[in-house]
């Protein structure tokens, strides 16, 4: 199965949370998913693709052309797909993906999260999201969304196409379960 994996690219964050998503492209990659990301080398991406990596896993990093003479990509992709912008990287992290799993991130992560869960949530595309709650990142976040739920802004109902964990083996079992 592809999977699109959403996170950060920042180096600034505890180790806890590249070692949990290192620990997650381990067990993508020894289950025979192909992962399909953003191309970074740095941050939780980074450590998604290294831990696939290292059970030969298949990758496949997508990232604006810009990008590339910045050295910020991860460069052992089994392929590696340059577009002409984030617009089109972002359609085909999507249009790529049987599943999709977002990690901790900032903006960029909760741009991507929000605009798959508006689709799912819209009926125009239907991929399992799961969301890697790591050491309870998106706590907060649940928070908001069941408080924007209780006020009546969004329908119980479409919080359905989200599941939320912080254990690697549930979030994989969900996406598995869900995309068959």
């Amino acid at each position: 199965m592809n999977i699109t994996v959403y996170g950060a690219a920042s180096e600034n964050i505890k180790n806890e949370y590249k070692e949990a998503c290192f620990s997650l492209g381990k067990t993508l990659a020894r289950r025979g998913h192909t992962i399909i990301f953003g191309g970074g080398k740095n941050g939780l991406m980074g450590a998604v693709a290294r831990g696939a990596e290292s059970e030969n896993g298949k990758i496949i990093g997508i990232a604006p052309k810009f990008f590339k003479p910045d050295g910020v990509l991860f460069e052992n992709c089994t392929e590696f797909i340059y577009t002409d912008d984030m617009r089109s990287r972002k359609e085909l992290l999507e249009k790529k993906a049987d599943a999709i799993i977002v990690l901790p991130g900032g903006i960029g992560t909760y741009d991507e999260l929000f605009e798959v869960f508006t689709l799912n949530s819209l009926k125009q595309i239907n991929k399992p999201i799961a969301v890697f709650d790591a050491q309870g990142y998106y706590q907060p976040l649940k928070l908001m969304l069941d408080y924007t739920v209780k006020e009546g802004f969004l329908a119980k109902e479409k919080m359905d196409c989200l599941f939320i964990s912080n254990n690697d083996k549930e979030i994989i079992e969900y996406i598995e379960k869900e995309s068959r």
